[in-house]
């Protein structure tokens, strides 16, 4: 009898073991499972390289950053972040494909994977922090701030922000200047969120607006070509460390890639050659608010 029950007993230790062998090999395998799929979901950069294509979404609306230049009879994507992403896909040995969409479609866009970056002018605010991966800083050599443009004939009436009070203000929807808008203008402006920044000048000299929020150091061209808009003397009190690629969170590979390229950009002093090449262009394509 003591002989069957050590047998039943060593029987009875062995299956625990085995049981206890196979429960480690399944949780193994799931963590591994887990892990794989985990690397294989945020692992865009070698899916980048393995599809040989970068999609970048972009608005082109924002000289000299991103426009369009229709002069060939077709419509080609230019300016200086264009070319910051022809820069990035030569380094990644793939070629580029430009989405263009309305400016506050690209956060969405980045987030469920439409596009591989957003390049379209963006700041870093903390609300984009939140959301996205922001690149380091380029085009950090930006001067003349964020302000207003009004009618050229009542420039002089807007002397600071209280001269706001009560107006209509336009500004590119989930922009910078709206935010800038909303926080340092009086309470009483009526703020009138545009698609893009060729809208809110066609409001502003229609007389559907009294002012728009705008990048100043990106109209120049604009009211080059619109004379009778000109800046109001009053600027946000807002200094620009410069602007930022957005991806989306979890892409540790691709964040560090171009931060990478971003710091041969700024060694170099490149974008403010595209800059300005792109300022040129845009001069002469003539831009007006009817494009």
């Amino acid at each position: 009898m003591k002989k069957i029950l050590a047998l039943m007993s060593s029987v009875i230790m062995v299956m625990s073991a085995l049981m206890g062998c196979a429960a480690e090999k399944t949780d193994d395998e799931q963590i591994s499972k887990a892990s794989s799929q985990q690397i294989a979901a945020s692992n865009k950069l070698e899916k980048i390289k393995e599809s040989k294509k970068l999609v970048v979404g972009t608005s082109p609306d924002f000289v000299p950053m991103e426009f369009e230049d229709v002069s060939s009879g077709k419509k080609e994507y230019v300016g200086a972040d264009i070319e910051l992403a022809k820069y990035i896909a030569q380094k990644l040995g793939v070629e580029l494909e430009i989405k263009a969409m309305e400016f506050m479609a690209i956060q969405q866009a980045v987030m469920s994977d439409v596009v591989d970056l957003g390049i379209s002018g963006f700041a870093k605010t903390p609300e984009r922090e939140k959301a996205m991966y922001l690149s380091d800083y380029y085009n950090n050599s930006e001067e003349d701030g964020q302000g207003l443009i009004v009618l050229a004939d009542k420039a002089s009436l807007y002397k600071d922000a209280e001269s706001f009070a009560g107006k209509k203000i336009a500004a590119q929807n989930a922009s910078l200047q709206q935010t800038l808008a909303e926080k340092n203008l009086p309470e009483s402006i009526e703020l009138k969120p545009v698609a893009t920044t060729t809208d809110g000048i066609l409001m502003l000299t229609s007389n559907k607006v009294d002012a728009m929020a705008v990048s100043l150091d990106s109209c120049k061209n604009l009211i080059e070509a619109n004379p009778q808009i000109a800046i109001a003397e009053y600027k946000f009190p807002y200094t620009s460390d410069g602007n930022v690629i957005a991806m989306k969170k979890g892409e540790d590979a691709l964040l560090d890639e171009i931060n990478k390229i971003i710091a041969e950009v700024n060694e170099s002093d490149i974008f403010t050659v595209w800059k300005d090449d792109a300022n040129a262009l845009a001069k002469k394509l003539n831009i007006k608010t009817e494009q």
